[in-house]
This record gives structure tokens, sequence and C-alpha cells, in this order.
């Protein structure tokens, strides 16, 4: 594509567990400029430098490819739960609990459970909240915030700036639409949080590193998303029973519904995004036990050796570490990958069997809560493009998956801001 290819009218960044993509949409939502930046190794995934060295090498690619000079917004999405602090300076310390790490200290997770209030998402040794809370004991630390509001600070964004779909795993009470008392009971000083905007909102006018990149200043930053909900509206999926199946890194679930769902002992939580909601939950499982125990380099060929119409039945529930969130919310929940088979393309079966099992377990449990029936089902993720996980997944869910519009969450940031491009101020 050269320069000048599209008129980009939003740009949405998504930083997530492989690094930064960054993506341009013209006024009718078509995408018209890509760009990625991997991280480099694993320890890159939890260091803040490196997220907005990669999210500043994608937009530098972007600004390469096409002119910036008609965007009207910007806006980010990063891993839901991931949070990290920041000294009086406003720069991150370093610290950082990821979106799959549970708090480190049970006196935190027992004082969150004293305070909270029946139905509180927040709680747990998988919330957001314990998390934010345990970062805020270092008396260095002058605030916390989510992955993406701090690289949307560093965008040139000015204050500390959220979305409501990020801060409720922090506890953010969306009826009231303010952090609650009952938070700072628990140990949280409501001041280190950020301000929380409507997701797509709009916050303020481009300034700072933006402008560098020839960004106007006519444009807006606006309140971002969880990379879950970015993902779920990249897919063009827009309407009450239609589902999202997220196969990256872990397994994530969401499903548009006419009513929030809230059932924190499931695990299961409920975010507003335009005229519905997104219900649903996030495993641990998914991409990562397969990285790990397998590697990316073989699971083409395993791929090819296996028989998804022929089941194994091992009863595997993938885990790398003790601790699932859902479709079972147990910080202490054990991996079951015994009995290990000797051939290698049997036991990548058993995993995909076991990740199959997870998620047609997850859509029960929202239908049992109240959720409306699956209507359609797709999916994005690396795990999308096996086509023998795909027959495993129609087979036990009883639906086809249908192609996705777009499998990248940068569009469907984008896509969230070219929403509320005429939002009034």
């Amino acid at each position: 594509m050269t320069k000048n290819a599209g008129s980009a009218v939003a740009i949405g960044i998504d930083i997530g567990t492989s690094g930064a993509r960054a993506a341009a949409i013209d006024i009718d939502g078509t995408p018209v400029a890509f760009a990625a930046s991997p991280f480099r190794s694993n320890d890159e995934l939890r260091d803040p430098a490196a997220w907005w060295r990669r999210v500043k090498e994608a937009m530098e690619q972007l600004a390469a490819t096409i002119d910036l000079h008609g965007v009207e917004g910007v806006a980010v999405d990063g891993t839901s739960g991931t949070v990290l602090s920041l000294n009086a300076s406003g720069e991150a310390t370093g610290s950082v609990l990821m979106y799959n790490e549970p708090c480190p200290d049970a006196d935190v997770v027992a004082r969150i459970s004293r305070h909270a209030p029946d139905g509180a998402t927040a709680v747990g040794a998988n919330s957001g909240l314990a998390r934010a809370i345990y970062l805020s004991l270092d008396r260095e630390v002058d605030a916390i915030v989510h992955q993406a509001d701090w690289i949307l600070m560093k965008l040139g964004c000015p204050g500390r700036p959220s979305d409501e779909n990020n801060a409720l795993k922090s506890g953010f009470d969306l009826e009231s639409q303010k952090w609650p008392a009952w938070i700072e009971a628990a140990g949280m000083d409501i001041a280190s949080l950020p301000r929380v905007y409507r997701a797509g909102a709009r916050i303020a006018q481009v300034s700072g590193y933006l402008s560098q990149l020839g960004v106007p200043a006519s444009a807006w930053y606006h309140a971002g998303t969880t990379d879950g909900c970015a993902s779920f509206l990249a897919t063009g999926a827009s309407a009450v029973g239609d589902a999202v199946t997220a196969l990256g890194s872990t397994i994530v679930l969401k499903l548009a519904s006419d009513q929030p769902i809230n059932a924190p002992e499931f695990g299961v939580y409920s975010h507003r995004v335009g005229n519905f909601w997104l219900v649903g939950g996030a495993s641990n499982s998914g991409g990562n036990v397969l990285r790990a125990l397998i590697g990316d380099d073989r699971l083409t060929a395993l791929t090819t050796a296996i028989d998804p119409n022929q089941p194994l039945g091992l009863g595997y529930y993938p885990l790398l570490r003790p601790g699932e969130r859902f479709p079972i919310n147990d910080p202490h929940y054990l991996p079951r990958l015994e009995p290990r088979p000797a051939d290698d393309a049997a036991f990548f079966q058993g995993l995909l069997e076991g990740m199959t099992s997870i998620e047609r377990l997850g859509y029960d449990r929202l239908r049992e809560l109240g959720s409306p029936a699956l209507r359609t089902l797709r999916t994005v993720g690396g795990g999308a493009q096996n086509p023998a996980w795909t027959a495993m997944r129609a087979r036990a869910i009883g639906l086809e998956p249908l192609p996705a519009k777009s499998v990248e969450a940068a569009v469907g940031i984008a896509t969230l801001v070219l929403a509320n491009r005429d939002q009034h101020v």
C-alpha cells in the first residue's frame, strides 16, 4: 500500500499478548492500513517500556503507509485486568500484574471479600482490583492504571483516562458511574485510580506524540475498551445472540445480550458496548498452553496427523499452572494433563478436545445464568485458523462458526471510534 492509498478516519491501537497492532479505517469502516510490531521476547509481555516501544513502531509504520491528516479519532484496547503502577511523574515503575496473574497477597483478597457487596464483579484473587491494591502498597506508587490507559497517556492524552470496560474488573460501578466507596475500605485509594469514561467516548483533542506523526489537532482521543470487546466488534457481530470466541493465548467468550449478567462466582461479567451488553468470561487455558507444551513450530504438522471426528476422550483440562477464571472460578484449580499418550499427535488432540470442552461449558454456563441462546458464532485468534479444532468446536457447540469480518482487535477499537465520531461534547 502506498502513501495516500486510503482516507483514514479512525485509528485503533491494540496492545495484546503478542505485541502491538495499529489499524486505520475509512468512513465505511473498511481497513485502509495495518501495521504490527511483535514482542521480541517473553520478557516484553510484562514490560511497560516494551509495550510503548512496540506501539510507537506500529504507529510509525502506519504513518509511513498513509497520510494521517484526515484522522478524526484514536483509541486503544489492552488486555483485560492487566494493571501497572505509576510514579508521581506519571511514568511506569516497572511493576505489573498481568491479566492471568492472581494477586499474590491473600490478605488483600480477604479484605475485598469482607467489603464487597453481593454481586460485585471485582472480587477474588483474579480481579483487577486485587492486583491494583497489591501494587498500590508500594510507597513509591502514586497511581494505578490499566494497560490501555497508560498507552493512551503515552500517546499524549492528558490526565489518567480509562474506560468502563477496563475499569470494571477494578471495581468501577456501572450503575452509579463512579468508583464505589467500598473499594476504598478494601484498601484502594480512589484518588490513585484513573478517571473513567464510557467506552468510545471523546476525552480530549490530540496533542503530543500523535501530532508529531501527522494526526491533526482537531482529532480526538477516545476512551478505549478491552482486547476481548475490541475483538468482538472487529468480527461484525452486532446483534443479541451473536457470540465470538477468541482463541488466543487464552480462551475468551463474548455473547451479545439485551441485559447484563454478572456472576463473579463463575467468573462471568458484563461490559456495556454500544446498544448491548457483552457477557462472558476468560479461561486461562488456550494458546499459551499449546505454545508451552507443543511449540508453535509443530502445530501445523500435528494438526494434519489427527482425526477430529474420532474423539480420544482423555478428559484434559489444559492449564499451565493451578488457577482458573472461567467457566470455573478457582485460583487453585488444578490442570488435568494425564494420562499423556506416547504419540505427540494424540496428546495434541487431547489438548484441543479439552479446550473445546471448556468453550462448550462456558456457553452452557452463560445460558444457565440467563443469557440469550447462541444465534451465530464467530472466532478470532490464532486458533481460528486450525481446521481440526474448528471441526471439534462445531460438533460440540452445534453451530458452524461464521467467518469474521476482521480478526484484528485494532480494527474493532477503530470501529468503536468511528461509531462515536459525531458525539457531542
